[in-house]
């Protein structure tokens, strides 16, 4: 099936990455936050409830076939019942604004030199929705399902785990559903609305084209809304390793979210997780501190779990007692969980720090000395571990390929 074009009434002036577009919605919805959450009833759940009536009735009125009608039937059940059961997420949330879309001009959103899509966030900064006050996290919504109605999964997933990283607002994760699947309702309608009502004459081919993108944006919101049963991934490995970079290949592979052990451990302590070369004003890798920081990544993968997301931990996870407090976010929900060795030999593991640090400009004796102290304080897996365990050569040529095969047989296979 066709792709959505990607035409707009708009005349992009400008053109963003994706990765430059997180960094300007992170920006901008940082700087725009209040300095605390509102008290009483959640503005947030009420605009969202407003657009989700306003986009079904629309529909209702437009669509009369009978698979359609059930279909939205089932949106509006599910909806329902999920703005009932995260009204207290809902509650935590602080004032809804104009989208990030309103504020700028025309921009499009390109992958190296592809056109992706000629509005960032498949809205113009004119564009009705675009002026409306909802959860920032709804600009995130609306880039993930403009990415994912062109089958552009992996950027979508690229999306979500950059966003979450920089932000950390992974309390949205709990509400993102709702946003995609009302986005989603949004595009379905504005599909149909394109075209006036039907006319004598109309080509029958214009009819069925309209009818069909309007499909395809409720398809997607079913897809969103199915309940999901995510695993949970745990990246074990010493500084080389290559942990960081294979985990965040999973997470354009299987759209994991990927919780990274640097990152939180900073913003733990008020430091920007890219604040690269910034001097923390604490020890922020004593043992109080990483303590923690572990603390912290259970909470957070607990958070992801529970909004159907599948979690891959990016630490070294050096000891038993830091692995079970991972795993036990996922046994305690009844879901899956894989723990992951990222192995190389001595020689190699000093070579790629050696080589870290000269793209960094620094000196590497202190990573050295990092990793000496990594392998010295490093905890075997126990018997238990080795039943939800995988070794992974990240020195061997088809490591990628392995680890995905690794990952479909033991989680996702039957």
């Amino acid at each position: 099936m066709a792709k959505p074009s990607v035409t707009s009434t708009s005349h992009p002036s400008g053109a963003l990455s994706l990765d430059e577009l997180i960094d300007s919605l992170v920006v901008a919805h940082r700087s725009s936050a209040d300095p605390l959450p509102f008290s009483g009833p959640s503005t947030c759940l009420a605009s969202t409830r407003a657009l989700v009536e306003e986009e079904l009735g629309a529909l209702v009125s437009r669509m009369h076939g009978e698979e359609d009608l059930a279909q939205l039937d089932r949106l509006r059940e599910w909806l329902d019942q999920e703005l009932v059961r995260l009204q207290a997420c809902f509650a935590e949330r602080r004032e809804p604004r104009p989208s990030w879309a309103a504020g700028h001009p025309p921009t499009a959103l390109r992958d190296n030199q592809r056109l992706v899509m000629l509005d960032a966030l498949d809205l113009a900064p004119e564009d009705s929705l675009a002026r409306r006050s909802l959860d920032p996290g709804f600009d995130v919504a609306s880039l993930l399902v403009g990415l994912a109605i062109r089958g552009e999964t992996r950027l979508a997933n690229r999306a979500l785990d950059g966003y979450l990283r920089l932000s950390g607002d992974y309390a949205l994760i709990r509400l993102l559903s709702v946003f995609q699947v009302a986005r989603s309702l949004s595009d379905a309608r504005r599909a149909l609305q394109r075209r006036p009502e039907a006319v004598e004459g109309e080509p029958l081919a214009h009819v069925a084209d309209t009818m069909a993108t309007s499909r395809r944006y409720l398809a997607l919101a079913e897809k969103i809304s199915a309940f999901r049963f995510p695993p949970l991934i745990i990246g074990v490995g010493v500084s080389g390793s290559g942990k960081s970079r294979f985990t965040a290949n999973m997470v354009e592979c299987l759209g994991a979210v990927r919780l990274c052990s640097d990152a939180e451990r900073r913003r733990l302590y008020g430091i920007d997780p890219q604040g690269v070369g910034e001097e923390p004003p604490v020890d922020i890798y004593s043992d109080d501190a990483t303590a923690r920081t572990y603390q912290r990544l259970a909470g957070l993968a607990g958070t992801l779990l529970d909004a159907g997301f599948p979690t891959c931990v990016d630490a070294t996870c050096l000891t038993r007692a830091q692995r079970k407090l991972l795993c036990q976010q996922a046994e305690a929900r009844g879901l899956p969980v894989l723990i992951v060795s990222f192995e190389a030999d001595d020689d190699t593991l000093k070579s790629r720090i050696v080589r870290r640090a000269q793209r960094q400009g620094t000196l590497p004796l202190a990573s050295l000395e990092v990793l000496q102290r990594q392998q010295s304080v490093f905890e075997p897996f126990d018997g238990e571990e080795r039943q939800q365990l995988v070794h992974l050569d990240t020195t061997a040529t088809n490591a990628t390929e392995t680890l995905a095969s690794l990952i479909q047989q033991r989680i996702y296979a039957g």
